[in-house]
């Protein structure tokens, strides 16, 4: 049976990640309170923004910038989103 997380960003039970998406307490925090839907949503948000935003990981303002709106989607809250981008129409 599939691990299950109160998951912040939708606020509903649902299935847990497998292990922390990184190391430290960021990635503990994650792991006990993201799902895994939201973590992989936030995945291929996450390249949309690098490639549309022609980011770096290299660069550290980059990977805070990542970072913040990271936490600003998991929270659920307003974030970033990649300009003119219209989602598929289902």
């Amino acid at each position: 049976m599939p691990r299950t997380v109160f998951c912040k960003k939708y606020e509903q039970e649902l299935e847990g990640l497998d292990a922390p998406p990184y190391p430290g307490p960021k990635g503990q925090e994650i792991f006990d309170n993201v799902s895994k839907q939201a973590w992989e949503e936030w995945q291929a948000h996450q390249t949309m923004l690098i490639n549309e935003k022609h980011l770096s990981l290299a660069d550290p303002e980059s990977r805070k910038y990542l970072q913040q709106e990271m936490d600003k989607f998991l929270a659920g809250e307003e974030y970033d989103k990649a300009e003119g981008y219209v989602p598929p129409s289902s």
